[in-house]
Parts: structure tokens; C-alpha cells; sequence
């Protein structure tokens, strides 16, 4: 096979589906075994709310029943639920630590880091930082150091972030996912033809990739 498959994936990385999507995507990779094709992946921004604050004071139950109008009972069984698949996904979720914010930074930095070679490296890193650690993904000096946790260079990602140069990279790809019809994440695009919509169980993506690698030996 000549060229890789791709694997085109919106997320946000305040989106907890997108980390469990993300851990189903590399299971269904590695069912496949030796018959594995190689595969590139490229990840795309998407603000899955883009009316949050900057820095909203609070929990996530608050949050969520504040700012969405969700009974807070709901809310605790609906993050006691998404805890429970995360966890089965080999995932150590802390919504008591999430400090709700906007993202449009971070994903400017998955641009910056992607044009490093480091961007799936990166994608890691913040949502483990988002979800595991109750980083702020919001705030430069914190971005530069999940940066520089993974090899960036601190001085030159503070420089992007500073100058805001991936920001309009950042709302193409938003626009994008608006002219595909993307209404929610994670999504993702195989080989530019197949969508697969939220956070699947493994075997659907080792279908569609094996799918895919088919018809390009047929």
C-alpha cells in the first residue's frame, strides 16, 4: 500500500468522549495485529462550547447545572457514567479537578505542535492534563509547559501562542466540521470517505480500517 490511511478526528480537549474515543481508536489499531496498515492521524479543533468562560469558578456538576440547565442528580449519574467508560478504557478521570475553560488556545498549540511533528504527542498530554491532572489548559505558562513535556521547544511555543498565528488555523478547521455537518465530537474520517461518529467501541474502527485496506487491495 502506498499511501497510509488517514484518520482525520475532530475533537476538543474538553471533551470527555474525545479522550475515551481516542483510547477505543488505538485499541481497534492494535486488534489488528500484524495485518495493521499503516495509518497517519491528524487531529482537528472543534469547540464543543464555545460559550464557556475563560475561567469558570466551580465544579463540573456546577458547571454542567449551572450552565446547561441539567438537574444536579443528573449531572452526578451522567460523570459517575462517563467515569465508569473511561475507566474501562484504562482512563483515571477527575471531574472534581476539571477546571472548565475555554480551549481555543490549546488547540492553537495542537496546530503549533503539529507543525513540529508532535501532535499527537501533544493531544496526550492536554487531555490527560484536562482530565487526570485539573490542568489549565486556558493559560499560556501552562500550555508552554505541556509543550516542553513533550519535546517542543518552550521558547517557540509561547511565541505561537503569544502571536496567535494558529488561530486561524484553528477556526478553518472549526469551519470545516460545520460544512461536513459535524455537530459533535469526537468524529472521525477515514480515508476521507468513512465517518464514524463519537466514541465507538474498538472493533467498529478495526472493521472500518480493515474495510478500508481492503478495497485498496481489491
Amino acid at each position: 500500500m502506498s499511501e497510509p490511511i488517514k484518520i482525520d478526528i475532530w475533537s476538543d480537549i474538553a471533551c470527555p468522549w474525545c479522550y475515551i474515543g481516542k483510547r477505543h481508536l488505538e485499541a481497534g489499531l492494535e486488534a489488528l495485529g500484524a495485518d495493521a496498515p499503516d495509518v497517519e492521524i491528524e487531529y482537528h479543533s472543534f469547540e464543543l462550547s464555545p460559550d464557556t468562560p475563560l475561567d469558570f469558578e466551580g465544579s463540573t456538576v456546577e458547571y454542567l447545572a449551572e450552565r446547561k440547565g441539567m438537574p444536579v442528580e443528573r449531572v452526578e449519574q451522567m460523570l459517575e457514567h462517563v467515569t465508569g467508560v473511561a475507566a474501562n478504557a484504562g482512563l483515571d478521570y477527575h471531574f472534581e479537578k476539571v477546571a472548565h475553560t475555554k480551549t481555543l488556545k490549546a488547540h492553537e498549540l495542537l496546530h503549533f505542535a503539529k507543525a513540529h511533528g508532535k501532535q499527537l504527542e501533544l493531544k496526550e498530554r492536554l487531555l490527560k492534563a484536562y482530565f487526570v491532572e485539573g490542568g489549565r489548559v486556558n493559560r499560556i505558562d501552562e500550555l508552554v509547559g505541556f509543550a516542553s513535556d513533550v519535546g517542543l521547544d518552550a521558547d517557540a511555543a509561547r511565541e505561537a501562542l503569544d502571536s496567535g498565528r494558529f488561530a486561524a488555523d484553528v477556526q478553518a478547521d472549526i469551519a470545516q466540521a460545520g460544512a461536513y455537518g459535524i455537530q459533535g465530537v469526537p468524529f472521525f474520517v477515514i480515508d476521507g470517505k468513512y465517518g464514524i461518529s463519537g466514541a465507538q467501541p474498538a472493533e467498529v474502527f478495526t472493521q472500518a480500517i480493515s474495510q478500508v485496506s481492503g478495497e485498496r487491495v481489491a
